[in-house]
């Protein structure tokens, strides 16, 4: 019996490292693509852009398929399953906090955060400017269980309108609030 057990741990680990592999190569391949926009004519963009996304969707109903067979994995592959929502209903604009959300990693998120700020207080970028990636890592944020201060919170609820992927992400009856909680327990 140990050995079984210690045969499925083993392939629940190898399974989940495969799928993290692959998510990291979509991320990295959106996160290439903003990098090199400006070197792509509109249409190599734009085609480009919807492969790497129908793969993400692909990536999202093979998770789903994984998800309904084998209950082990559920609490890590749901952030995965979340970001590839969020990618596909383009919640995220920048790879990277797509890719930190995707592994749950809000200590990242922070440091991003900070960056931004302590930029736009050297004058180096304008809220205006940051005002959209603070908001996805705010977002993120909030969704990862991470608090938030009551400065960012007011930041948030004056933007609403601009939060609305991000709440039809959370609204989405597949993940619901069962998800979202799943994931928020494992930052406790």
């Amino acid at each position: 019996y140990n050995e079984y057990k210690s045969y499925l741990s083993m392939s629940n680990n190898l399974l989940l490292r495969n799928l993290q592999d692959q998510l990291d190569r979509l991320f990295s391949q959106l996160s290439d693509l903003e990098e090199l926009r400006d070197e792509l004519d509109d249409e190599e963009y734009t085609e480009t852009k919807q492969d790497t996304l129908d793969q993400l969707k692909e990536f999202q109903e093979s998770l789903e398929r994984t998800l309904a067979g084998d209950m082990t994995l559920e609490s890590q592959l749901t952030a995965m399953k979340l970001a590839t929502q969020a990618a596909i209903s383009e919640a995220f604009k920048t790879p990277q906090v797509m890719k930190l959300f995707a592994k749950q990693q809000p200590k990242e998120l922070r440091i991003i955060l900070n960056q931004i700020n302590r930029d736009i207080s050297l004058g180096k970028r304008t809220p205006g400017e940051a005002k959209a990636e603070k908001i996805e890592i705010l977002q993120a944020l909030h969704n990862l269980g991470d608090e938030l201060s009551a400065e960012e919170q007011v930041f948030l609820s004056d933007r609403a309108d601009l939060t609305k992927g991000f709440k039809s992400i959370a609204d989405t009856p597949q993940v619901g609030d069962h998800v979202l909680q799943m994931v928020r327990q494992q930052h406790k």
